[in-house]
């Protein structure tokens, strides 16, 4: 009989810390607003009126600091599982908070790209790595139901950076808006990393899912994977590939059609203002299938999961080629949020179950390494493709190509031992 590891451990907090940890992440996961696309989109013209520079100088800048921000995560996820979610939080987001800073002073093309590598590789990449960590290791059975909740409810939050930043610009200008998102990082995200994150549950003398007494082999077999992987060994694996197919096809197709969607909009009939406004059933969308996805995580195998979020994908390109004013464009965008974000929660959810917790943070960093790169070559595909076939619908044809060949891979996948 196996001794129970927390039988002399320290007296147990009263209540289940969990909650907290995951209420507290969401607040950190929607700080990174600031770093994501959606934040640095209100900055992008008065960055042009202030620099002097073109709109392909400002786009080839945002290239450049996406792929190099991405690459930079690849060691991050390893540091945090040396290093623990609390102690990474508070450096992440005083780093991230200085990033915001150098945005404030940029002053050409070469500042602008290192001031986008930093926030880009801080706050998109970084903070949100270690935001899913902290929920990871206070879950297990329970995993993929928190992580259907809080994936959409930080997309929910971080929708509001765009509006927030956008009164700031208006009212100070662009640079005192970055201080005043730096202000806000530091305020918000050094303290509950502090004062409020708990690396693991046996940390206070509790348990995953706060279970009072140490769960069966055969649950706990169900939860987590038997034998801990490296990362090394995890991205080898064909099943880690199938899905990092998944993560790559959503992201680059889902922010491909996202960055034009006014333009294809437009071309379907509607007004500026209707476009601009499908973007709140496109959010509806994700988070209806987050909350799904992560519902079903828990009990379903993770092939029919990633299966079915390339098949919504699938379902949003073929309406790309019948979009009309009406719910034509409304069934679009609930679809391409849907199949877009889908995924979001089943990444934290079946990267520990299939390859435990110990290295969990150096290989979550390979996935969101992934869809950073995927999502940066998002736009441009589009845009050549649109170019090459003489329109958005012929484009979206050649582009379902790929979430079906992916979503028949991802049936492929199989479950540990």
């Amino acid at each position: 009989m196996t001794a129970d590891p927390l039988s002399d451990a320290v007296k147990p907090a009263r209540r289940f810390l969990g909650w907290r940890i995951a209420g507290l992440a969401v607040i950190t996961g929607a700080m990174t607003g600031p770093g994501q696309t959606i934040g640095v989109s209100v900055s992008i013209d008065p960055l042009i009126a202030e620099l002097g520079l073109s709109r392909p100088q400002v786009s080839a800048a945002y290239l450049i600091g996406t792929l190099a921000g991405g690459a930079a995560l690849l060691p991050v996820g390893s540091w945090i599982d040396r290093v623990g979610t609390r102690r990474a939080m508070r450096w992440i987001g005083a780093a991230f908070g200085l990033g915001l800073v150098v945005m404030a002073g940029v002053q050409g093309f070469v500042t602008l790209a290192i001031g986008f590598t930093l926030i880009r590789w801080l706050g998109q990449g970084a903070l949100s790595l270690v935001s899913s960590l902290s929920i990871t290791h206070w879950f297990e059975r329970r995993r993929g139901r928190v992580f259907g909740v809080t994936s959409p409810t930080i997309s929910g939050l971080m929708s509001l950076t765009p509006l927030m930043l956008g009164l700031a610009v208006a009212a100070y200008g662009v640079r005192v808006a970055w201080l005043l998102a730096a202000a806000a990082v530091w305020l918000v995200v050094i303290p509950i990393g502090h004062f409020g994150i708990v690396d693991r549950p046996s940390d206070v003398g509790q348990r995953p899912d706060g279970h009072k007494r140490p769960p069966s082999t055969a649950r706990a077999g169900a939860g987590s994977a038997r034998t801990p992987a490296t990362r090394a060994q995890a991205i080898t694996q064909p099943r880690f590939v199938l899905m990092a197919c998944v993560i790559a096809t959503a992201s680059m197709v889902a922010t491909g059609l996202n960055f034009h969607q006014i333009s294809i909009l437009t071309g379907a009939g509607l007004s500026p203002t209707q476009a601009a406004a499908m973007f709140v059933p496109q959010v509806t969308g994700m988070i209806a299938a987050g909350l799904a996805m992560g519902a079903l995580a828990d009990r379903l195998p993770a092939r029919v999961l990633l299966a079915a979020a390339m098949l919504l994908l699938l379902c949003a390109l073929a309406m790309v080629g019948r979009l009309e004013p009406g719910w034509q464009a409304f069934a679009y965008t609930v679809l391409l949020g849907a199949g877009g974000g889908a995924h979001f929660p089943l990444v934290p959810t079946v990267l520990p179950r299939w390859f435990g917790l110990a290295n969990i943070g150096g290989i979550q960093g390979v996935s969101m390494l992934i869809s950073v790169a995927a999502s940066a070559a998002g736009p441009v595909t589009v845009a050549l493709l649109a170019a090459g076939t003489g329109g958005y619908a012929a484009a979206a044809w050649w582009l379902a190509a790929i979430p079906l060949a992916t979503g028949l891979g991802a049936l492929w996948i199989t479950e540990p031992a």
